[in-house]
């Protein structure tokens, strides 16, 4: 077996806990402040939102059972030694007649709750988003049990965040009195609001709802990646699943790996309101995030300098220590590897990336620290199955291309070609490449690296080496700079 795919080292640091209309929350985390890892993770199913939808109030049933688990998590939390817990109550508690007595009651465990506003729930979500999509330009929904939040980011920030009853514990009712009478119904209320979107925007999609519709739309594309984070899909295919499977009965649904039953069955209320919302936005395309509330709390406590940090950097540094692998040591083989780019192909941002290239070194690094035999597993676990914050799908398979470079290999597996453009695939394999012949030639040392140097000129790939070191030059050293520079359309030259 790999070794597992999170590093075992993490020790954790802060909890959240998220007391929403249909579960209660609790998430602890732990590894670099600017892309935490989920160290634990457990919610119950209290549906505080259904008493609250049907007569205004939290019923007792759901409420005890809220009750208790936060009891629990009090105490694991008191066990574990962590006292930066923020707890953050949204819809169900906001809108109950009963909800002080509620909050209150919770207080007297030993926790402060924080009751958020219906704009700060829309606002809060979509800094989560911001921080796991750093470019995020468009509108972020966020699909809980008793609302529904919309707002607009952009680089200045949030504007225009509303909450509306819309909640995944609400749709049955209002599914109830028609598919069209449905539709008007949203129609409103985005009209009440004076809610209007730019059309062709991206939409991100937040809840876990929406996710367990992404999984079934992953599902039906036969999507590469099995994380719903970060998973794209244009909206016109989006709206054609989400009709289709809107008209589905419970009995014609079919078990999807990942999705409970609870949320299997509330999957075609999800989808008729997703349906109705690709209408009245005219999104371009949908993106889903795994991050939302909770890590838009965390982010509002971010240092600044912490904001700044690239977060796939951020979490590849820290996943690569558990392999012995300095930043440092990626850094110098970054720059060592510099020379090795394809030319120009008009690729744009991506292409010319260097946080995309230093986080492929890192990964190749770390690979180079398991058995030969499990590494071409390896690339496709850690590339297209660990979450990545900041990676799209097309970074993530130049990932995956980097690292099977890395091993030798040249030919790339064909769901690659899915996800990346043939000249994205290509540059990531000579980031690959050019790892290899610097693994195999320097042995990583500061001294290997130092005293020689990859670069073009002309024609030709050259690897210049001092005197010193002259030997460590082999038959394997020339092998791959043969490889690296043919992938380049080079001549390999040794100096």
């Amino acid at each position: 077996m790999t070794k597992t795919i999170r590093p075992s080292a993490y020790t954790p640091t802060r909890a959240i806990i998220d007391i929403g209309s249909n579960t209660v929350r609790l998430v602890i985390y732990g590894g670099p402040a600017r892309a935490p890892d989920v160290l634990h993770n457990e919610k119950i199913t209290a549906r505080l939102g259904k008493g609250v939808a049907e007569n205004g109030k939290l019923g007792a049933r759901a409420t005890a059972a809220a009750l208790a688990s936060l009891a629990r998590y009090r105490t694991l939390l008191d066990l574990k030694g962590i006292t930066a817990i923020d707890v953050v109550a949204t819809a169900a508690a906001r809108d109950a007649a009963n909800g002080p007595e509620f909050l209150q009651k919770i207080r007297a465990l030993g926790l402060l709750p924080r009751l958020l506003s219906g704009e700060e729930e829309a606002v809060t979500s979509a800094h989560g988003v911001i921080g796991a999509f750093p470019a995020a330009v468009g509108i972020v929904g966020d699909l809980g049990g008793g609302s529904l939040e919309l707002v607009d980011v952009d680089a200045d920030g949030c504007r225009h965040g509303i909450s509306m009853p819309l909640g995944t514990l609400r749709l049955p009712a209002l599914r109830a009195a028609g598919e069209r009478a449905f539709g008007q119904t949203i129609a409103k209320a985005l009209k009440r609001a004076a809610w209007q979107a730019a059309p062709g925007s991206t939409l991100y999609l937040v809840g876990g709802s929406l996710r367990a519709f992404a999984r079934h739309a992953m599902n039906v594309t036969d999507w590469p990646i099995d994380d719903p984070h970060g998973f794209e899909i244009d909206a016109i295919a989006a709206q054609t699943i989400a009709k289709a499977l809107a008209r589905k009965k419970l009995e014609a649904l079919t078990p999807i790996p990942g999705i409970a039953g609870a949320r299997l069955a509330a999957l075609p209320n999800t989808a008729a309101l997703l349906a109705v919302l690709i209408r009245s936005l005219q999104p371009g395309r949908l993106v889903f995030s795994s991050w939302g509330l909770r890590e838009g709390v965390l982010w509002d406590s971010m240092a600044p300098g912490v904001r700044l940090q690239d977060p796939l950097v951020a979490g590849a540094s820290a996943f690569i220590r558990e392999y012995g692998i300095a930043t440092g040591t990626a850094a110098m083989v970054a720059g060592w590897t510099g020379a090795a780019r394809l030319p120009d192909a008009g690729l744009g941002s991506t292409s010319g990336s260097e946080r995309l290239r230093l986080a492929a070194t890192m990964l190749c690094l770390a690979t180079a620290m398991v058995e030969p035999n499990l590494r071409g597993d390896l690339a496709r676990d850690w590339a297209l199955r660990k979450r990545w914050i900041g990676a799209t799908p097309a970074e993530r398979a130049m990932l995956a291309a980097a690292m099977f470079a890395n091993t030798g290999r040249s030919e790339l597996p064909p769901e690659l070609s899915r996800l990346a453009a043939p000249e994205q695939l290509r540059e990531a394999q000579a980031w690959g490449f050019a790892v290899r012949l610097c693994r195999r030639f320097s042995g990583t040392t500061a001294q290997g690296i130092s005293c020689s140097a990859l670069r073009m000129e002309g024609a030709s790939l050259i690897l210049e080496v001092q005197p010193q070191i002259a030997v460590l030059v082999n038959e394997g050293v020339e092998r791959d700079l043969r490889i690296l520079a043919t992938h380049l359309g080079l001549k390999p030259e040794v100096r």
